[in-house]
């Protein structure tokens, strides 16, 4: 009737059967009852309606009866969490008596799940006890399961029995998906790692994994492996953390990781650039550097730009004539970059200008990027650009434009009794109820 391998299904069974025991007094399971005092037995589907009924007594009596039938095992260890004691002392010497290698693999994605309810580990802690003491291939189907937590568990107690070999670590760091795992792995692969004896079976999954917190790993590892030249290689990563790594491995063998990105990003024009060096460069460098940054705002590269634009903002470096400029470039990462670096300056920018990229035509990052703007300008400002947008066909943009009609108040440099105000009010007096319309005009100095 059901997926038996699914641990959710036991848990949803258990408390679809308690819900009905609690709305229905029908007792669907107890004529088998009373079939079981005439000599007759019931069957496994019967009795798993026995192990969910609501009634503590029930529960109990129905395990005593669970002997032999393996099939029920998953609410044998659902009931070793349950709240009554006599049933979870009778559930739990069940477990005991029924658990073995097969089962505890089985049922240890089911144990985990009942293992965060209060009194829920007994279950769990007998599967770890006896997988400890098993053979590493029946902990295998566990360290490939579909679950994260299911893996988690099955790599800790690999990693502290030591069932997995350094290179078989490295290879499950770069594999798995989980950022849990990946440290896991990764961590004891290079523990097991004596310094200076690196053997590649387990560097190289780890620098070529896709995740960076193995290629960090591996990055790492290249110090003790005495092959520190190999970090330069990964001074241009996408990722920061690999390219930290790399910056230490590098100083640590005697380079200069900022000479490096130097020669680089000035070298820009000869050969391809990766947007981690450019990143790399703000990462290490100061403000000298901002010039070479401005040159590559202007990289055929849409990541390049951006990147450079965010370095320049990493770096505290503001020119709001070259920035604005920026607004209108073509690629979103780079408005958005641009915009980021302005956002606290806005009042410097002209807000007849931004309001000119508010227009419809325009393409949707430039508008997005004039009204957050125009909304941190504040005041008048604000206002215009929000009531401007308020039936905007753009839906966030809309919602945002309401919002901020919504929130605004007047601020000091706000004339009072300013007409433009009560005008822009009553445009959008729709976003209003009575009371706070009036308030908002009283507050501008105007009367409703």
């Amino acid at each position: 009737m059901f997926d038996v391998a699914d641990p959710a299904v036991w848990i949803a069974l258990d408390d679809a059967v308690r819900h009905r025991a609690r709305s229905s007094a029908d007792g669907t399971w107890l004529p088998a009852w009373q079939r079981t005092e005439q000599g007759l037995t019931l069957t496994d589907g019967q009795l798993a309606l026995g192990l969910c009924q609501r009634d503590g007594r029930i529960r109990e009596w129905a395990l005593g009866e669970v002997a032999e039938r393996p099939g029920l095992l998953p609410l044998v260890v659902i009931r070793c969490a349950d709240w009554a004691e006599p049933v979870r002392d009778r559930a739990r010497t069940r477990w005991a008596e029924a658990v073995t290698v097969e089962t505890a693999v089985a049922l240890a994605p089911l144990a985990l799940r009942i293992g965060i309810r209060y009194r829920g580990d007994f279950a769990l802690g007998l599967i770890d006890e006896v997988l400890r003491s098993a053979d590493r291939e029946a902990l295998l189907p566990l360290l490939t399961h579909a679950d994260r937590a299911v893996r988690r568990f099955a790599h800790r107690l690999a990693v502290e029995e030591g069932f997995l070999s350094p290179a078989e670590l490295a290879r499950g760091a770069a594999r798995d998906e989980d950022t849990v795992v990946q440290g896991l792995c990764a961590e004891a692969a290079l523990a097991a790692v004596a310094e200076g004896d690196a053997d590649d079976d387990v560097l190289e999954p780890l620098l070529a994994a896709r995740n960076p917190r193995a290629r960090s790993a591996g990055v790492t590892a290249l110090r003790r492996a005495g092959r520190g030249e190999r970090a330069f290689g990964f001074l241009g990563d996408r990722a920061a953390v690999v390219r930290a790594c790399a910056r230490y491995v590098v100083r640590q063998s005697g380079g200069d990781p900022v000479q490096w990105y130097r020669r680089r990003c000035a070298e820009a024009g000869d050969a391809a650039l990766s947007a981690g060096v450019v990143s790399g460069l703000a990462e290490c460098g100061d403000r000298r550097d901002a010039e070479v940054l401005w040159a590559l705002t202007s990289y055929p590269d849409p990541v390049v730009r951006a990147r450079a634009v965010g370095g320049l903002r990493a770096l505290d470096v503001l020119d709001v004539p070259r920035l604005r400029a920026l607004l209108d470039d073509p690629a979103p990462g780079v408005v958005r970059e641009a915009t980021l670096a302005l956002v606290l300056s806005a009042r410097m920018l002209d807000d007849g200008w931004l309001l000119e990229r508010l227009a419809v035509e325009r393409a949707r990052e430039t508008r997005v990027s004039a009204f957050r703007l125009l909304n941190a300008h504040g005041g008048l400002v604000r206002l215009r650009a929000a009531v401007a947008l308020v039936d905007d066909p753009d839906d966030k943009l809309r919602h945002w434009a309401r919002q901020s009609v919504q929130r605004w108040h007047p601020t000091a440099d706000v004339p009072r009794g300013a007409v433009e105000v009560g005008e822009l009010l009553g445009r959008a007096r729709h976003l209003f109820s009575d009371h706070v319309l009036k308030r908002r005009l009283w507050e501008a100095g105007l009367s409703a």
